[in-house]
């Protein structure tokens, strides 16, 4: 039996496997919670591995996907891509304002306040 120029074309498992490495990577940048331990945790380096994965899938299978599929594939790296982007920049702020906040702590020479020695004498 042919396929109907009509019917959409996406293979199944492709689907599968393009929207679970999107959910992997979304929830690597925090975006989503582990559905086991319903933390949110964040590890951008493994979601950036996870992208580069599904940017190697795409060019692995130029010319041999529907238009549908590739539509699929390329919303998808968009859509992480510019996540991704947005997570490196809250990061980079983030950093920055720690450093900020350090720098307007009084540093402590590790001994004895005078307050201390005030009580003890």
């Amino acid at each position: 039996m042919s396929e109907s120029k009509d019917i959409p074309t996406t293979e199944p498992y492709l689907l599968q496997l393009v929207l679970s490495l999107e959910a992997a990577a979304m929830q690597q940048m925090g975006k989503l919670q582990n559905p086991i331990s319903g933390k949110t945790d964040r590890d951008l380096p493994m979601a950036k591995a996870t992208i580069d994965m599904l940017s190697m899938l795409e060019r692995k299978t130029a010319g041999n996907l529907s238009e549908e599929e590739e539509k699929l594939i390329k919303r998808s790296l968009y859509q992480l891509r510019m996540n991704y982007v947005d997570e490196l920049k809250a990061e980079e702020k983030a950093g920055d304002t720690d450093e900020s906040l350090a720098e307007d702590q009084p540093q402590s020479d590790g001994g004895d306040s005078g307050a201390d020695a005030d009580e003890k004498g």
